[in-house]
């Protein structure tokens, strides 16, 4: 499902034109990317956690060439779904 897919229905389920919905959309994704990059985690009921981490820096062997390499510390966006959201994902999605 791209964007425009996902926009058209969102707004045929909650009953608001396009394009005040994709306006929301857009807004909750501004408003989840402030509080993430503040380093606060997001929790949404009912649906799962999203949390930035610190990925410690490690040395990696090129396995072509046997070069070793230092890969620097890093940020990285991490999601933890609910059990129910993992236990329909197991059941192929249906409800």
């Amino acid at each position: 499902m791209n964007n425009k897919e996902f926009i058209a229905e969102l707004s045929r389920r909650a009953g608001y034109t396009q394009e005040q919905t994709q306006n929301y959309v857009r807004t909750l994704v501004e408003e989840m990317t402030n509080i993430l990059g503040e380093g606060e985690s997001i929790a949404i009921p009912s649906f799962g956690t999203f949390e930035v981490k610190k990925r410690m820096e490690r040395i990696l062997t090129n396995p072509s060439t046997g070069k070793k390499m230092l890969v620097p510390p890093k940020l990285v966006l991490s999601f933890r779904p609910m059990p129910s959201v993992k236990e329909q994902l197991k059941k192929g999605g249906d409800s």
